[in-house]
């Protein structure tokens, strides 16, 4: 069930009146039998795949307590299984394919052979947040949870089941376990998330991919401005895309009571590529943190380690992504530009420091982040690439067809926004319900009171924003369903 369809739009209501017109005691049962519901509606055989991770973590982490001198025994059987599951659906086509290709290359052969493994949406998601509880509870940083029902829910909660944003145990389920009652903050709190989630979703990602589809369907052809403008306007539907999603899900998670945290905090204002990776899909960059960069030694050591361990984990990051060397490309081209600017940047601020420079200065800060967002650029473009030679027909076209030509980027342009008025016309009508509501750009402000007329505008905006699904026939699924 996307969260852009109107299935979602009649489900989410239901599930908000039910929740607090039962008694509290029962509200965890309902949010479980919803969350499993929602996933089902994906394909109901692949629930047993999430009842076999959760029945698998939840034991080991129960007996990881129990029998603390063979906890380890048991944190190691949690990853093997539950990693060994993911490999097989994500990887493993991919290796025995990969295999085949390298046998056909090296023998001349031509045996035909496509393995495919049905992926299961949201795998990625649910495996790492098993994960890091088991981790948590092998560390001592929280007790095991007893009660079933409750872990389960955790594993399953559906705003952010199948893309995020990865929630800690320690965080989520002590709000699952204890559900909050109906209250006006939360609500006007879920109601503005949610707009500007489906705003960025609806309004700017789903436009803006319309016209970067286009050229990557026939990248071949496509100027190198028009790839240019592909690789910039990508930037701002991979984020709009990604951050809409995880609003959204913020959104349905308050009018819950719930809180998930922030995943996303402007990474387009980063002055440097290491501080927007902490901008960026903060749930995932705090995972690998925690649980690999800093086990393998995080920033101690030299800064040879230390660049190691960057490489290490932008390279896994990169092929959690996906099965796909692109992906893998993207992480280690990640990694190079922290790697070198954690060497190059203390000597500068050092300097900077000796000479009285303000690099907080506006103009300084300007500079760095269209720096920042120029180096982004290539690795947009990597990362939307589906294979490498169709990276490799992105950076022929980039750097060898460059004119003045802008034909193929004009066509390009009036096919995929045709009703340009029409277009505007609804883009002013939701931008003055965003500037009505005063959306703030970093948190929502508690105790502020809104009128009822608040909440009409903002739910009249969240139907405009679906309905223009309709208008551009782009019901869409969210980028990071896949992953």
């Amino acid at each position: 069930m996307n969260f852009n369809s109107l299935s979602f739009l009649i489900f989410l209501p239901v599930v908000v009146a039910g929740f607090y017109l039962l008694p509290r005691r029962l509200r965890p049962g309902l949010l479980l039998l919803s969350s499993y519901f929602f996933y089902m509606c994906w394909n109901a055989k692949l629930i047993v795949l999430i009842l076999f991770t959760t029945v698998v973590s939840y034991t080991c982490a129960i007996l990881t307590e129990k029998y603390p001198k063979k906890k380890k025994i048991w944190l190691v059987l949690t990853l093997f299984i539950c990693l060994g599951v993911l490999f097989y659906f994500k990887y493993f086509a991919f290796f025995v394919n990969s295999v085949l290709s390298l046998v056909n290359a090296a023998f001349g052969s031509s045996f035909s052979f496509e393995m495919s493994v049905l992926l299961p949406v949201g795998i990625s998601f649910y495996t790492f947040q098993t994960l890091s509880y088991v981790i948590d509870v092998y560390r001592g940083e929280i007790k095991a949870e007893k009660n079933f029902v409750y872990f389960a829910l955790f594993v399953s909660f559906f705003p952010q089941l199948v893309a995020g944003p990865i929630e800690s145990a320690k965080n989520l389920l002590p709000q699952l376990k204890e559900p909050k009652p109906l209250d006006k903050d939360d609500l006007r709190a879920g109601l503005r998330l949610l707009l500007t989630g489906f705003f960025r979703k609806c309004v700017i990602a789903d436009n803006c991919g319309i016209y970067v589809n286009t050229v990557f369907a026939n990248v071949a052809d496509a100027s190198g401005f028009a790839i240019a403008i592909a690789g910039l306007l990508f930037c701002v539907e991979m984020y709009c895309d990604f951050a809409g999603y995880s609003e959204i899900a913020q959104g349905a998670a308050r009018l819950l009571g719930v809180r998930l945290m922030r995943n996303f905090d402007m990474p387009y204002l980063s002055v440097s590529y290491g501080e927007f990776f902490r901008r960026w899909h903060i749930s995932l960059n705090k995972w690998f943190t925690s649980y690999v960069y800093i086990p393998l030694g995080g920033s101690r050591g030299s800064k040879l380690k230390r660049a190691r361990n960057v490489f290490i984990v932008f390279a896994l990051c990169g092929l959690w992504h996906g099965a796909n060397w692109t992906y893998v490309l993207w992480g280690l081209y990640a990694a190079f530009w922290v790697s070198l600017e954690s060497v190059i940047l203390p000597p500068l601020y050092s300097f900077t420091k000796g000479k009285n420079i303000d690099l907080e200065n506006a103009g300084i800060k300007l500079f760095r982040r269209i720096y920042m967002f120029i180096i982004f650029i290539p690795a947009a473009l990597t990362f939307r690439s589906g294979s490498l030679f169709q990276l490799k027909e992105v950076f022929k076209g980039l750097f060898t067809r460059w004119s003045m030509n802008f034909s193929y980027f004009e066509e390009t342009l009036t096919g995929t926004f045709g009703s340009t008025r029409e277009l505007l016309k609804i883009l002013l009508v939701l931008a003055s319900a965003v500037f009505l509501t005063r959306i703030d750009k970093d948190d929502i402000p508690e105790n502020e009171e809104l009128p009822a007329t608040g909440y009409a505008v903002m739910l009249l905006a969240i139907g405009i924003s679906w309905v223009l699904l309709l208008k551009t026939n782009a019901n869409s699924a969210f980028a990071y369903f896949q992953f």
